[in-house]
């Protein structure tokens, strides 16, 4: 496996991830709001902005931090080694 091998999957992925963790983080708002005001909207409550903000970004970077760690632990196994940029080893 070389370094294109992993920019597929490492960014690819955590692309992805964060792709899907705000779709989930938008229709869980959209359930559990009890208004129909949008957190993006410039005209919604800054609070709800703030806490919508919050959220979304603890769930990206959760799914991604997850998403890439999977990722190096499979190309690990498949070249036998860590890739280069997150190497454990001096370089």
């Amino acid at each position: 496996m070389g370094s294109l091998a992993w920019k597929l999957l490492g960014t690819g992925g955590a692309i992805l991830a964060g792709v899907i963790a705000t779709k989930i983080i938008d229709a869980i708002w959209a359930r559990a709001s009890d208004d129909e005001i949008n957190p993006k909207s410039p005209n919604a409550p800054l609070a709800k902005a703030v806490a919508y903000a919050a959220i979304t970004g603890l769930a990206v970077g959760t799914a991604k931090t997850l998403t890439t760690r999977k990722a190096a632990k499979f190309y690990e196994k498949s070249a036998g080694h860590l890739p280069k940029d997150i190497s454990e080893e001096p370089v």
